[in-house]
């Protein structure tokens, strides 16, 4: 018991120590600079002027406001955005909210706080971007709540996954032979139905691992009323609601309707308190509620004393009713979440107000591997039982701190809990997405050789041709080696990239779509680690004829932009060229797993051994694609 929470405290020193780096690098961009700076950046927007104030979920205000100079400028200010109302000419407290749409020079800011304090109508007004310390809370605030647990269910599941007590499996016999699940996801749903505290679902790239899980969850409710779904990011909540919708479901996506999906909307929870029975009824006491306050605050203080005592008396009602709201409300969510199947959040806003005084008899957590431990603990403290799923050998957490990265902090619990329990984990291990020299370097490196290609993708060619035509090759490696292709430094972003290198890769698109057969159409995806060679390549690209007719079709982005996701053809651009033999980001080889494995079809990488062969990792994936007959110089692509 010593032993874990001694490696939770460490784990919960280096969150603060991520969110001390989080703030500084915030303060850095915004806080240091002057009103006039961050308005000329877009991180401010001043003067500005109330337009309308209306009721959102919770019984909070949301606030219609209108920026009232440098019109038409450029921002910074989004969906989602945590923004804070502040007042140039007293030291009031700011007045923070999340911006909930944006239209030009108007947005909508729904705001924390029950009432909107007089000063916001009173005074000369901005808005400010601003730093949100509520997810560093609500994360602290869950360590603090585990390591404190004694004799119950959280501090049982704590000695768990640090490792201090085996988790327990129900007895179970022959794996049943599911429809569309193959052997290696029958048995991971077999694994969490008789799970009794932790299971673990390894999903290497393209192995079906949401398709596995929603499995899980459909024979889980034939036992259980009510599961929490989560994952750390919106977009790959909003996935896991797409696809129990698609089964039929009753799902309900949790969070704000700023950072979720529009084509959710059904199953959103505002969607589903409009179209409750009882709707009407709370829609009618809020315009009452709108329209009292705005006929109280016609009265100024300056008045006579019975102007005051009328704005006093309508503000005193209007706070009552709005008890009366926020009573009605709550009736309505909590009718809305008891019909629900599944509830579907992130794993921070798994702490919400909404969720408070729920506890599920199993939580699933989707991509565990990009979630920090801390957020983690957030779902699991309302279950009794927790699903991890996830790859460890993919994009690891995003960390601000390499203090913190370095000691600790991005080593996840879905890693420590596979590296503790092998036992408690399966692999999934046949893929649909690649060709199988497409997957098999990342099989040998991160899955002990234990992948197999499905018979759909055996012979996944691009086109219907010959596989030793070069253009129809699965895999090529274009070694810049000698060609005098020398990255450089972006002198104001400090980002590296690598023109000619970028060049090569175009032309080798541009032919590969010259001489594609008549009628064939693909997607291509090119990735590239630096943000600096990203912008060369979209500057680049309209020059080359056939690139710029299919460029609907052609993304370009770095690599965390591309999780998730697949193209038919990838195209990876590795930037780094010099005689020291650095390779910066691309020492992450896991986020170099992330980029091959999202090509279906086509795989390309154009590079300089002679600076990536001093990496082990590189040298072996020379020595593969010498051995799949992908190698060739770049001399043949030079103008």
């Amino acid at each position: 018991m010593k032993q874990a929470r001694a490696e939770l405290q460490h784990t919960l020193n280096l969150l603060l120590d991520e969110k001390q780096e989080d703030l500084r690098q915030f303060r850095e961009l915004v806080l240091n600079e002057t009103p006039d700076q961050r308005r000329q950046s877009g991180l401010t927007w001043y003067p500005l002027a109330i337009q309308s104030e209306d009721t959102g979920i919770g019984g909070k205000p949301v606030l219609t406001l209108e920026r009232m100079a440098r019109k038409g400028q450029n921002h910074r200010f989004q969906a989602g955005s945590v923004a804070a109302m502040f007042s140039l000419e007293s030291k009031q407290e700011p007045l923070a909210g999340v911006v909930t749409r944006v239209k030009e020079d108007t947005l909508l800011l729904s705001v924390y706080q029950d009432e909107i304090p007089d000063w916001v109508y009173d005074e000369k007004i901005g808005l400010d971007l601003y730093f949100d310390e509520r997810s560093y809370r609500e994360m602290e605030f869950a360590m603090k709540a585990v390591l404190e647990a004694e004799n119950n269910r959280l501090a049982e599941l704590r000695e768990i996954c640090m490792g201090q007590k085996t988790p327990e499996f129900e007895q179970n016999g022959p794996v049943p032979n599911w429809e569309n699940l193959n052997p290696s996801q029958a048995s991971a749903v077999m694994q969490i139905l008789t799970a009794r505290d932790l299971a673990l679902v390894h999903g290497p790239p393209g192995t079906g691992k949401t398709t596995t899980l929603m499995q899980a969850i459909r024979l889980t409710l034939k036992t259980e009323k009510q599961v929490l779904a989560c994952a750390p990011s919106n977009a790959a909540a909003d996935l896991l609601t797409e696809k129990l919708a698609e089964m039929g479901i009753e799902v309900v996506r949790l969070g704000h309707p700023a950072r979720i999906s529009d084509s959710l909307e059904a199953q959103l929870l505002d969607a589903k308190i409009k179209n409750h029975p009882s709707a009407k009824d709370l829609k009618q006491m809020q315009r009452q509620g709108r329209e009292m306050r705005e006929q109280a605050l016609k009265f100024k203080r300056n008045f006579g004393r019975e102007e005051r005592e009328n704005r006093k008396n309508l503000l005193s009602e209007v706070k009552e009713l709005r008890k009366t709201v926020r009573e009605m409300e709550k009736f309505i969510v909590e009718d809305v979440l008891n019909q629900a199947r599944v509830l579907v959040t992130t794993l921070v806003g798994a702490a919400s107000e909404t969720l408070r005084d729920r506890r599920f008899s199993t939580v699933f957590i989707d991509e565990a591997a990009q979630g920090l431990e801390p957020a983690c603990w957030i779902p699991i403290r309302k279950a009794d039982r927790v699903v991890l799923a996830g790859d460890h050998c993919q994009l690891p957490p995003t960390i601000k701190s390499q203090k913190a990265a370095r000691e600790g902090l991005e080593a996840t619990l879905f890693e420590k809990c596979i590296n503790r329990w092998p036992e408690a984990a399966t692999m999934l291990q046949i893929q649909y997405r690649m060709h199988p020299k497409i997957m098999g370097f990342s099989s040998r490196w991160f899955y002990n050789n234990e992948l197999q290609a499905h018979g759909s993708v055996q012979n996944a060619f691009l086109f219907a041709e010959n596989e030793s035509e070069r253009n129809n090759a699965p895999l090529e490696f274009i070694d810049t080696a000698g060609c005098g292709y020398m990255d450089e430094q972006d002198t104001e972003t400090l980002s590296q990239f690598n023109p000619e290198e970028g060049r090569a890769l175009l032309r080798r698109l541009n032919l590969l779509l010259e001489q594609a057969p008549g009628g064939a159409e693909f997607r291509i995806g090119v990735i590239t680690p630096y943000r600096a060679q990203v912008k060369f390549l979209l500057e680049e690209l309209p020059k080359y004829e056939f690139l710029a007719a299919a460029q609907s079709l052609i993304d370009i982005q770095t690599v965390d932009s591309f999780q998730g996701q697949e193209r038919d053809v990838i195209a990876i651009s590795m930037v780094r060229s010099n005689e020291e033999g650095q390779i910066g980001f691309l020492s992450d080889t896991r986020r170099m797993n992330v980029a091959m494995t999202r090509a279906k079809r086509k795989l390309i990488l154009v590079g300089d051994s002679a600076t990536l062969g001093g990496n082990p990792f590189y040298q072996a994936f020379l020595e593969y694609c010498e051995e799949m007959d992908a190698y060739q110089s770049a001399w043949e692509w030079m103008e």
